[in-house]
């Protein structure tokens, strides 16, 4: 007889997918595709800015020095370093490529992602628990999408600069307080005191009382503290000035400036403070110590009327704490900087550009901004309790005013979206400089857009969102239907170029706009429109149908199934906007003629730019080259780090150029073509020319 046993059983429990699992997997698939899979490695990194970096952090890896970066071999002493320190890290595991250069960039936006997701879910919950509160949860989606869907934070991240890193760690800053301030909250709740009927019409309940000041928690400050050390270690001084100035705003109305200084020395300022000097003062007293000043420098005078900076010459030039906090901050901030290599946006465009670097949801800002309890603010902060004709006109029948958590939460968001805009429109501004502002407008977006699908699924009277929201909708759907006939028409009336047609020749410059970032994109006219056939026709496809998904549905009252599909529209046309930056790139990036002489170039060739290191600064990063040379372009990043003792001499002059044109060594000259070419003794022999751009050599190409 066979003897049997029974097999031990195994029970399977399928893993519960809860609604915050849920928003998060949706919020990592798409950002896994938009900015972690092909954004990641096309276009090819571009001239200027974007290279630039790359090269900063490979020359890190190739230095074996984390503490002064070097581009070219020359000291680049303008920037703070931990963008640099992600992407060489990322090389260092991934290896030196496009990919790993932009990896540090695209999993910033992902922790920007979650992180506004949290603090939306959070700040807008009707109920305590947040993990099931349906307005919370949609809340949190929808701060999400928006960031992940907003045309700035997509096209900003496609250049290697450090600005969505300042977004996080403001985000990250502020959140932190934000906890702080609700432990105040949830601990007044039980204490009883009067309190007047609602003012805002949030919901119409009664406000809850003015909450008993209590230390907070050690985590929440301790946490502010770091986070305001990373930033300074990403961006500089604004680092720190942004949350603190915000923070400081809000405490002076909300408190006075009796209670928020009590406040503060609530919050552990001196455990915090020691936490942020811990990780914010180690590099910043390293790189002094290793770039100090040189010979005799000179100082700052003022004379007729106007100041007069010092400027260095050779082996006479300040050292790092000079340029880095008064040169990069201080005279940059005042527009008196060296060298005056830069340029300023126009204030109105640097405001309206908020409204682009938004879109689509930039329809929702003044409805989401009106949101914010101003008048109740100042009738309720002590800061203006004396002010006897300002509180009669606020406050005419003399009730107690208080905040509910939410206004207080709208009030914070208000401050913080206000103050970078507000500071940088007092100095020199480019017009990425926004981008600060963007995460808390983006929670008000997300706070107006769920109040506004609450009211309609619960049939509310009266409408006043829904209205609102169905007005707004009928105006995008007039853009994008505007946006979209453009496109057609471009699609209708040009032809596509000839197979290897170069982009550059169907373009008109415009060298003035070349300041803005992606300011080529302004050369753009009728004969080159023909070449982005299949990025117009996605992007009239995806703003006429996600604004017309939009209207139809919110005049059926779903608004959140609306917004779902002005998201999708959204992507769509971030899809269209890679395809044409692709598109566009050969003008943007010198890739295609460094691939040129990659094959046949040798370590003892020399590569010289012809004009400033940034115009062709990709040739440094993809045939891992660190001593390009200079003709007619000591300027720029490279300009000041020249001036060191220790300088590679890599800047030619008319004379050290025709030399070693006749020498034996061949040499490969990169240069614009709208630049003259140098009088140069010999035969010159064309390599490759592409996007604008052309390589000569004095030797033929074997190839």
């Amino acid at each position: 007889m066979e003897e049997t046993t029974d097999a031990p059983y195994t029970e399977i429990v399928p893993v519960e997918i809860t609604p915050v699992r849920r928003n998060r997997l949706i919020l990592t698939l798409l950002w896994l595709f938009f900015y972690a899979s092909f954004a990641l490695m096309t276009p090819p990194l571009l001239d200027d800015a974007d290279s630039v970096h790359a090269e900063v952090s490979r020359e890190m890896l190739l230095r074996h020095d984390w503490t002064t970066l070097y581009a070219n071999g020359i000291r680049y002493l303008e920037k703070a370093p931990v963008l640099y320190w992600s992407m060489a890290a990322s090389m260092k595991v991934f290896g030196v490529g496009t990919g790993a250069a932009r990896f540090p960039l695209a999993l910033t936006v992902l922790a920007l992602a979650l992180a506004l997701e949290f603090f939306a879910r959070r700040a807008f919950s009707v109920s305590k628990n947040s993990e099931t509160d349906k307005t919370g949860l949609r809340a949190g989606l929808y701060a999400g999408l928006i960031l992940l869907s907003s045309f700035g934070i997509f096209i900003f991240t496609r250049i290697t600069i450090p600005d969505a890193m300042v977004c996080l760690w403001l985000t990250l800053a502020i959140l932190c307080f934000w906890l702080t301030e609700q432990e105040q909250h949830d601990s007044a709740k039980a204490t009883i005191v009067p309190c007047r009927p609602k003012r805002s019409g949030v919901d119409g309940s009664a406000s809850l009382p003015q909450p008993l000041e209590l230390p907070p928690s050690r985590w929440p400050c301790f946490g502010f503290a770091a986070c305001c050390a990373l930033n300074v270690l990403t961006k500089g001084l604004i680092g720190i000035v942004f949350p603190i100035g915000i923070v400081a705003i809000y405490l002076i109305l909300t408190r006075g400036f009796r209670g928020a200084i009590a406040r503060i020395l609530r919050c552990h300022p001196f455990t915090s403070a020691a936490i942020f000097l811990a990780i914010a003062a180690p590099w910043h007293i390293l790189i002094g110590l290793a770039n100090p000043s040189q010979g005799n420098p000179g100082s700052i005078t003022f004379a007729h009327g106007h100041w007069n900076i010092p400027q260095p010459t050779d082996g006479n030039v300040h050292g790092w704490t000079w340029f880095y906090f008064v040169n990069e901050h201080l005279l940059r901030y005042l527009n008196l900087r060296v060298p005056r290599d830069y340029d300023t946006v126009s204030l109105a465009l640097f405001w309206g550009l908020v409204l682009v670097w938004l879109m689509p949801w930039s329809a929702f800002v003044i409805n989401a901004v009106s949101r914010i309890e101003a008048r109740a603010t100042l009738a309720a902060s002590p800061l203006f309790a004396r002010w006897t004709w300002l509180q009669r006109r606020l406050n005419p029948e003399k009730q107690e005013v208080f905040l509910a958590p939410e206004e207080r939460t709208l009030l914070l968001l208000g401050i913080w979206a206000a103050f970078p805009l507000l500071f940088f429109s007092l100095s020199t501004r480019q017009e990425y400089y926004v981008l600060p502002a963007l995460p808390a407008l983006m929670l008000l977006i997300a706070a107006w857009l769920t109040a506004e699908a609450d009211e309609a699924e619960s049939f509310a009277i009266p409408e006043k969102l829904v209205l609102a929201g169905q007005r707004i909708a009928i105006v995008l759907l007039a853009f994008g239907s505007l946006a979209a006939i453009a496109a057609l028409f471009f699609v209708m009336h040009t032809q596509t170029p000839e197979p290897n047609t170069d982009l550059a020749t169907l373009l008109q410059q415009n060298p003035g706009d070349y300041a803005l970032s992606f300011g080529h994109f302004l050369d753009l006219n009728a004969r080159a429109m023909g070449a982005f056939r299949q990025p117009l026709i996605l992007t009239a496809i995806s703003l006429f149908g996600g604004t017309l998904a939009a209207w139809l549905l919110r005049r059926n009252y779903k608004p959140h199934a609306a917004n779902l599909w002005l998201t999708a529209g959204a992507f769509g046309f971030l899809l269209a906007a890679h395809l044409g930056l692709q598109i566009f790139s050969p003008v943007l990036t010198s890739k295609q003629l460094a691939d040129a002489i990659a094959p046949t170039l040798k370590p003892d060739d020399i590569i010289i730019i012809h004009g400033e290191y940034e115009a062709g600064s990709t040739l440094g990063f993809y045939l891992k080259r660190n001593d390009i040379h200079i003709f007619e372009g000591r300027s720029s990043n490279l300009w000041y780090g020249s001036f060191f003792p220790d300088a590679p001499p890599i800047f030619e002059d008319t004379t050290s150029l025709r030399l070693k044109w006749s020498d034996i060594h061949r040499i490969f000259l990169w240069q614009d073509l709208t630049q003259p070419l140098p009088q140069l003794p010999g035969k010159t022999y064309l390599i490759l020319q592409s996007g604008g751009k052309e390589i000569i050599s004095n030797h033929p190409n074997p190839y």
